[in-house]
């Protein structure tokens, strides 16, 4: 694959992060206004709520086989218009089926989206040889700023759905189909790229994969617990104003973008094994300073240690899932490897927020904050999974781009 094709590939993907992130946060900042449009009941609200990860997790297995026929630049190019349009049918509906249609659709494409996408970022890492994964969830981390900043704004001058979401896929949905004419998948073969059939490799074994399962596991506990409970800890436990109490999640966001933007240098440097042990102690920190906080602002600076440390540890699980399923079955089996991984990026969605609420109700809700840094401390029981080198290749030596083979190269 030549140089300009990798830099071109690696451009649009950073594009489908950072739209995925602005829909995403759409999405979910703007619940209370969709729960109001459609009269949904504060008791039927979770089962919709956990329908789209249930529906994503669906998905991604789905996409699992379905990458064995085509390339997953294929599915995205599918995927990320149908989100948009899912997006916009969420603010369009009048009805409870039409926004319970809306919803399940949105969640099978975020899911073939989220395995499609960090499917491709993994097979463009192998092919540049350096981590690059971090700067892609960054990119995504930036849209989710950017996405939550428009619902604030829609929220503010009290716009429809509609209003809000109409000129944002204005610019999103052309701009994702014309990104995707310079998808590259990485190594794999000419025809694949084009959307024919792809080797299967040798696949890789379920217990090869677990540590990583977890991990990804404890990771999503932590975010979920982040955006759905900061909130109302600041306010409810810590005594903050409402206002203040919107900074922890503000917070969080900006400093897991500035984590992943850098972070991909720090893996290059010191390797993904050291990077992910630090972000886990860091995030573990910022788990007990929010558990023990005397005040507010305490309490924010807790938040923002955890942005800080849970920020590198997704993007370098997928890394690592690639990298293993290649040593064990071939290039392959990465893109199996990353769709079994993703679907408990929503099974750590599904389990967080429920976990912390009963035991907060049950117990305390800074005793509650004590589980999840528990899990995350787990982390460093598996941080060997992440292999002991910059991306996979073995520490200091880069490995050798990719030909493309339908121009008459070979893998080197």
């Amino acid at each position: 694959m030549t140089d300009a094709r990798l830099r071109h590939g690696r451009a649009s993907l950073a594009l489908s992060f950072f739209a995925q992130g602005v829909a995403f946060a759409l999405l979910v900042t703007r619940i209370p206004a969709i729960q109001d449009r459609y009269g949904i009941s504060d008791g039927l609200l979770p089962a919709f709520l956990a329908a789209v990860p249930v529906l994503a997790g669906v998905a991604s297995v789905v996409t699992e086989r379905l990458v064995r026929r085509v390339a997953p630049s294929v599915v995205l190019r599918w995927a990320q218009p149908l989100v948009v349009l899912a997006l916009l049918g969420v603010a369009a509906g009048s009805e409870i089926w039409q926004v319970a249609l809306a919803l399940g659709v949105f969640g099978l494409a975020v899911g073939a989206l989220d395995a499609s996408m960090n499917m491709l970022g993994v097979s463009l890492q192998r092919a540049y040889g350096r981590s690059i994964m971090l700067g892609f969830h960054a990119a995504y981390s930036l849209g989710g700023i950017a996405g939550a900043s428009l619902a604030w704004v829609g929220a503010h001058w009290d716009l429809s759905l509609l209003v809000s979401y109409l000129p944002v896929a204005g610019v999103l949905l052309p701009a994702a189909l014309v990104g995707s004419r310079w998808y590259a998948d990485g190594e794999r073969r000419g025809e694949a790229a084009g959307g024919g059939a792809v080797p299967e490799g040798r696949g890789v074994a379920f217990k090869l994969l677990l540590p990583l399962c977890l991990v990804m596991t404890f990771a999503y506990i932590g975010d979920s617990t982040v955006s759905n409970w900061s909130a109302k800890y600041l306010q409810d436990v810590l005594g903050s104003s409402e206002e203040l109490a919107t900074l922890p999640y503000n917070a969080y966001m900006v400093t897991t973008l500035i984590g992943r933007t850098v972070g991909d240098l720090g893996v290059r440097r010191f390797g993904a094994v050291a990077v992910v042990r630090c972000g886990t102690v860091l995030a573990a920190a910022g788990f007990g300073v929010v558990a023990v906080a005397p005040g507010a602002w305490a309490g924010i600076l807790g938040f923002t240690m955890l942005g800080l440390g849970l920020c590198v540890i997704v993007p370098q699980t997928f890394a690592a899932a690639g990298r293993q399923a290649v040593e064990s079955g071939g290039p392959g089996a990465s893109d199996a490897a990353v769709a079994r991984l993703n679907v408990f990026n929503y099974v750590g969605f599904l389990v967080g927020s429920p976990l912390v609420g009963a035991l907060g109700d049950a117990w305390s809700y800074r005793w509650a904050m004590v589980v999840p840094m528990v899990l995350v401390l787990m982390t460093l029981r598996y941080a060997r999974s992440f292999g002991t080198d910059h991306a996979g290749y073995g520490v200091g030596h880069e490995r050798p781009r990719v030909v493309d083979v339908g121009r008459g190269g070979n893998e080197v």
